[in-house]
């Protein structure tokens, strides 16, 4: 027997939200082009990601996607790229 392994997608964002218990609200800004105008079109995401390290809010970070660990969190915060600087960086 052989086992696949597949390595798990890896997106770096920015904390926007940590008021749940163990979750984060991360946005992830993504830029790609227009299929018709090829001009640059920037859109961005929120995902719900499982914060067992207890980052603050306007923490850059890298999540993981991996199995699921609710409705709708499907992903895990792995390391803290930059840490939250100022007032408004909240730390639980």
């Amino acid at each position: 027997m052989t086992e696949k392994t597949t390595s798990a997608r890896k997106i770096k964002g920015k904390v926007v939200s940590n008021k749940m218990q163990k979750t984060v609200v991360v946005k992830i800004d993504i830029s790609t082009r227009h299929p018709l105008y090829s001009k640059p079109v920037k859109t961005n995401k929120r995902l719900k990601a499982r914060d067992d390290i207890g980052v603050a809010v306007g923490s850059e970070v890298i999540v993981e996607e991996c199995a699921p660990f609710s409705k709708e969190v499907t992903w895990k915060v792995v390391e803290v790229v930059k840490k939250a600087e100022g007032k408004g960086a909240k730390e639980k």
